[in-house]
């Protein structure tokens, strides 16, 4: 079975309603749920709960920002959260960027420079008391050369976002046949393309405007036309594809062939209120997750 996940935000919904969300994706036999971290429920915390109320389902931080804890903190939380649930989370961490992190008060650093630091300091702290027979697996979120070199370096492996799946290729190539790479796809249930695209468009307006993302892209073969007017169609219909089940079947599978061991869903829900300041939609898109449930 294809090791699919879930990337979703959770401040939707209530604790209940989400307890039971994380419950139907594990019998639908999703392999992970993976929790932003924004301004809204505390990630770590919802992890822990949902781990508790699971069986088999991974809950993983995705992503958490390195500038909103402390590299003791972050590896307490890995260590932990692994112990109590038999070895069902991984660590991924972001350096997020500016818009995210300066409301928090900090001063935004080189990526590649900060990750580097921070994820030896992860590495090098040991926790006291009872150790998680399982370490919590370091994932992280890094879309440039330079954060994929450490990635490379120092982490168990990649996380993805809003990539072609050339970029899989590539990353693949400079980890590695071992190290894991999740490819977070975004995905529209829609036969027609101007909705489609008109969906997309709404929900990816955050993304569209973030210097990070511009030149990963660029190095995709994309320009500052594609970025432009909300996204190109070339653009859109490459990180956000639309089709039926056996349309997005297919995409999903072109990014296992290019190498990603893992491939989380964020599906975009077309009647969400997406707005250009926020990250992600809230509302959970069942008919999408019950029709590309891994078979």
């Amino acid at each position: 079975m294809s090791r699919i996940g879930l990337l979703q935000f959770t401040d939707g919904v209530d604790g209940a309603t989400l307890t039971r969300h994380a419950q139907r994706l594990e019998q639908l036999g999703y392999d992970t749920l993976w929790i932003p971290e924004v301004f809204g429920r505390e990630p770590a915390a919802t992890c822990g709960w949902l781990l508790a109320r699971t069986e088999k389902l991974r809950v993983c931080s995705g992503i958490f920002n390195v500038y909103a804890r402390d590299a003791h903190a972050a590896a307490q939380i890995g260590n932990t959260l692994s112990e109590f649930s038999g070895g069902r989370f991984t660590l991924g961490l972001g350096v997020s960027h500016p818009v995210l992190v300066e409301p928090r008060g900090h001063v935004f650093e080189p990526p590649a420079r900060k990750m580097r630091q921070y994820v030896s300091a992860v590495r090098g702290v040991q926790v006291d008391g009872c150790q998680a027979p399982v370490p919590a697996p370091i994932v992280l979120a890094g879309h440039g050369p330079k954060l994929m070199q450490v990635a490379a370096d120092l982490a168990d492996g990649l996380f993805l976002y809003l990539q072609p799946a050339q970029q899989i290729a590539q990353a693949r190539k400079l980890l590695g046949p071992d190290k894991e790479i999740h490819a977070v796809v975004r995905t529209v249930r829609a036969t027609n393309a101007a909705e489609a695209r008109r969906v997309a468009r709404s929900a990816l307006g955050f993304y569209m405007q973030l210097p990070a993302y511009h030149r990963a892209w660029t190095a995709a073969g994309f320009n500052a036309a594609d970025f432009a007017d909300g996204g190109s169609d070339r653009l859109i219909d490459t990180i956000a594809p639309w089709g039926d089940e056996t349309q997005l079947r297919a995409v999903l599978q072109t990014y296992f062939e290019a190498g990603a061991s893992h491939v989380s869903l964020y599906p975009i829900h077309p009647e969400d209120d997406y707005q250009p300041g926020k990250a992600g939609g809230l509302l959970w898109d069942w008919p999408t997750l019950d029709m590309l449930a891994p078979r």
